[in-house]
């Protein structure tokens, strides 16, 4: 029996003196720059860190929502410089791996929208397959801004597709002009 309150008490001020640790650390990584760095730029370095492949998708979106093909291929080049200008520097490993799937698949798939100028309908099925990559982009490293995922029922023959919007109207860059509204918000991402 005194073994087991032995046991208790130890294992008691056991997780005391590692809660103590941690607020310990907390707060001298909030009184050195450095490390204070390191804390906060978590979720606000990481989601600035996707802003410029953000801003390039989002213009590829809305050129794809306007039917032009040409503006679309531009996105789509800006597209791959974003994704080679990336810093991976602040990213964990789990994070560096899941980036590096994410990287290989999305950069192909802009590199065929960017090379594509003329072929909306090639474009558009890359389009399809790279929201899906923002999509995971997104989860696993935010942005700087509210994002709206949206889908739309009807395309690739009514499988439906995603697709991320920097706005909470519908403006499909699927069905561009033909139906601009078609579509429903299902989630949304900071």
């Amino acid at each position: 029996m005194k073994t087991l309150i032995y046991s208790s008490a130890f294992s008691l001020l056991f997780l005391a003196a590692c809660s103590n640790g941690s607020n310990k650390t907390q707060t001298t990584a909030l009184s050195d720059s450095t490390a204070t760095k390191t804390v906060v730029t978590e979720p606000s370095e990481k989601g600035a860190s996707t802003s410029e492949l953000l801003s390039s998708y989002l213009k590829l979106k809305n050129a794809l929502t306007a039917d032009n093909d040409k503006d679309a291929a531009t996105a789509g080049n800006e597209m791959v410089t974003a994704f080679a200008n990336f810093d991976k520097k602040a990213l964990t490993p789990e994070q560096d791996k899941a980036y590096t799937d994410i990287y290989d698949d999305g950069k192909e798939h802009a590199e065929h929208i960017g090379a594509n100028a003329g072929n909306i309908a090639h474009q558009r099925e890359h389009f399809d397959m790279l929201s899906k990559d923002m999509y995971d982009l997104v989860k696993l490293l935010g942005t700087g801004q509210l994002v709206y995922v949206d889908h739309c029922p009807m395309y690739n023959k009514n499988k439906g597709a995603i697709w991320l919007s920097e706005v909470k109207d519908i403006k499909n860059p699927y069905l561009g002009k033909a139906m601009p509204t078609c579509g429903t918000v299902k989630e949304e991402l900071k």
